[in-house]
């Protein structure tokens, strides 16, 4: 099992203050990683540099053999390394399907080709078949012809995971995918992130509630000031004391 992201002594600075302090990780291929740590510890600045929103101040990232490091965030979308934010950004004004068909070529989206109904047709046709059935790996398929605007919460998080799987993304990076939903709502979404990966995706999860995620995870990553301070599989942070001593107090829903 290869290496989907490699984050290699990656630092960012804000003047004065170090956000991401020399932190290294390695997402394998087809894994469900977690990275946790309480509010402000650099978890989401830290996937942020690896997506080019932010340009580290130093390090490098790789995104399987490719050096990723300061790209521009749609260059990295276009090789498959997509990621969601803490709040759903769907397009309101389209419907469900129109959002997920949004991420995939048609060449009737051409102002030459328009015209030609019989040069992207099939296409089409194709992309509704496609956009259904990643509809329904995300349980989204009954409201396919709903606005997104009328979706919950906990549909919200899994429309942007759609939208992920229409671009052929090959890791997704989801931010919170599970705040601010109730708890059954929130096992139903990590059971369908689970059957991605079951399916050949690699997930980088950002997540506070890890009592709640920890059960889905291979393999998580903590952090506190900036910095690693433990990795492992499950049980082995968890029950890091350097872990257990940065949440005393906190409990465990809170990190």
């Amino acid at each position: 099992m290869g290496n989907m992201l490699i984050a290699e002594n990656v630092t960012k600075a804000f003047e004065g203050l170090v956000a991401v302090n020399s932190v290294n990780i390695k997402v394998k291929e087809n894994t469900f990683t977690m990275l946790i740590g309480p509010n402000g510890c650099g978890k989401t600045t830290l996937i942020n540099c690896c997506t080019g929103i932010l340009k580290p101040t130093s390090g490098r990232v790789f995104f399987g053999d490719i050096d990723i490091t300061g790209w521009k965030p749609h260059e990295i979308y276009q090789v498959g390394f997509v990621r969601s934010f803490q709040i759903p950004l769907p397009f309101i004004g389209l419907t469900v399907i129109d959002n997920v068909l949004g991420a995939m070529r048609n060449p009737g989206e051409s102002p030459l080709l328009a015209p030609s109904v019989s040069r992207w047709a099939d296409v089409e046709e194709k992309n509704m078949a496609h956009a259904m059935d990643i509809l329904a790996k995300v349980g989204l398929e009954k409201h396919w012809d709903l606005p997104s605007s009328s979706l919950g919460a906990a549909q919200l998080k899994m429309l942007e995971v759609a939208k992920g799987l229409s671009s052929g993304a090959k890791l997704i990076a989801l931010d919170e995918p599970i705040g601010g939903v109730d708890p059954a709502s929130a096992h139903e979404i990590l059971s369908h992130v689970s059957k991605l990966k079951d399916e050949g995706l690699t997930f980088l999860v950002v997540e506070h509630r890890i009592d709640i995620a920890a059960p889905f995870a291979d393999y998580i990553y903590a952090m506190e000031l900036g910095s690693l301070i433990s990795e492992g599989t499950p049980d082995e942070v968890l029950n890091d004391p350097k872990v257990i001593e940065v949440y005393l107090g906190k409990g465990v829903e809170q990190c």
